[in-house]
């Protein structure tokens, strides 16, 4: 069954993009506009995207064909295969940016260009196109890094945007946000940053070129130390579980776990105090003020933890839940049993090849009312689209057959 079903759907219908990424930051930003309609062509090499068999796999695929990996940052999309060091490759994909809205790609800077296929070549047939790159340290074109030729992952750009100097439970021990934050921010930037462009050009009719760093997108998400350097000479050290301008806002042990709470304001913290049975303390005069609980942070957190540690996540819950900010840590398989996630659309099934029950990967965070995205098909194989899209531009069968007798292109029945 091909894993694209053209329904129609979504704010972004019609938009036409070509994806030339691979790995994480590109597909997940290109999976943020397919998930809302846009037709999501994914540009692949005759080996495919490394992501294809990065896995986990289930074990009772028996194809082990769509690893959790792709599934979940290339659904919604189109695969075609191809060899794009061939002319024959180029002048293919030359031919299908025509009348692309956007292209996206995360090569090293200068790869696209020796391809002939550069934002500038793109351009002259199609003056409203978007070309959005996305490189570990930028792209010539808006600001030459010394670095710009080095390659990047994730755990480079946390390291060098001052992620993982923040992260970590004390300056001697560093640590490496778990999720892959260093490509899915700069991927979420690029994503808002492209829908920006293509506003722009279909208002004038002129496209551009859009340059996202993966670096400078983590400096970003961390501007709290770009201002504390400012305004205080603070380097930027682990902060914890805490935060360092306001008590009591951190996690705190539970019989089972641990719980997250955040009361910093005067009728949060008596609210806190009345709930878990320690009203002395809305009293006291370490703790009167904001000022006063942060100076007084590792009292006021004692206090706190003395009472938590005694109830289980729970029975924290029931105390204080809806009451102040409070969540309880919650791992996946807390997760998948709670109601919140269900009733969100937030866990998807996705059709799992080789499995006779689906497979679920992270749902749509961006609800529309009029418009919504929704997820419409899973990953596709690699090529599975590529005799589609090349009939649609005007390639023959007898055409298709003679790209893939050469090795130009790849097609999966």
């Amino acid at each position: 069954m091909s894993a694209f079903r053209d329904t129609g759907f979504g704010s972004l219908q019609g938009l036409k993009v070509l994806d030339f990424t691979q790995a994480l930051a590109g597909p997940y930003c290109t999976s943020m506009l397919a998930d809302h309609g846009a037709d999501v062509i994914k540009i692949e090499s005759l080996m495919g995207d490394g992501s294809r068999f990065a896995g986990p796999y289930r074990d009772d695929d028996e194809e082990k064909s769509l690893c959790g990996y792709f599934q979940s940052v290339n659904r919604n999309k189109r695969s075609v295969s191809v060899d794009l060091k061939s002319k024959a490759g180029q002048e293919a994909m030359r031919k299908l940016a025509k009348d692309a809205d956007v292209v996206v790609e995360n090569f090293r800077s200068g790869v696209m260009d020796r391809l002939g296929l550069s934002y500038e070549t793109l351009a002259q047939e199609n003056p409203k196109l978007v070309y959005a790159a996305i490189r570990g340290f930028g792209d010539p074109r808006t600001g030459a890094s010394p670095y710009k030729d080095w390659p990047a992952f994730d755990v480079v750009s946390q390291a060098m945007g001052s992620l993982i100097t923040t992260t970590g439970p004390n300056p001697e021990t560093l640590a490496k946000v778990g999720p892959g934050a260093g490509d899915i921010v700069p991927a979420m930037m690029t994503a808002f940053a492209i829908m920006a462009a293509v506003y722009r050009a279909r208002e004038t009719g002129q496209g551009q070129f859009v340059d996202v760093g993966m670096v400078d997108a983590v400096l970003s998400l961390c501007e709290r130390n770009v201002y504390q350097y400012s305004y205080r000479g603070l380097p930027g050290r682990p902060e914890g579980n805490r935060h360092p301008l306001i008590c009591p806002f951190a996690m705190f042990a539970a019989k089972d776990g641990y719980v997250a709470i955040a009361a910093p304001r005067d009728g949060m913290w008596k609210t806190l105090c009345e709930s878990l049975d320690m009203p002395e303390n809305a009293t006291d005069e370490r703790f009167a003020t904001p000022q006063a609980r942060l100076a007084n942070r590792e009292a006021c957190e004692a206090e706190i933890t003395t009472r938590t540690s005694k109830r289980t996540k729970a029975e924290l819950t029931d105390l204080l839940g809806g009451k102040i900010p409070f969540g309880p840590v919650m791992d996946m398989a807390d997760i998948a049993a709670d109601d919140h996630f269900a009733v969100r659309d937030m866990i998807v099934n996705v059709e799992q090849p080789g499995c006779k029950t689906p497979s679920q990967i992270a749902g749509i965070p961006a609800k529309m009312t009029e418009t919504p995205g929704r997820i419409r098909s899973r990953s596709p194989f690699l090529g599975e689209h590529t005799e589609q899209v090349l009939s649609a531009i005007g390639y023959s069968a007898d055409d298709i057959a003679d790209l893939i007798e050469k090795d130009v292109v790849k097609a999966t029945a």
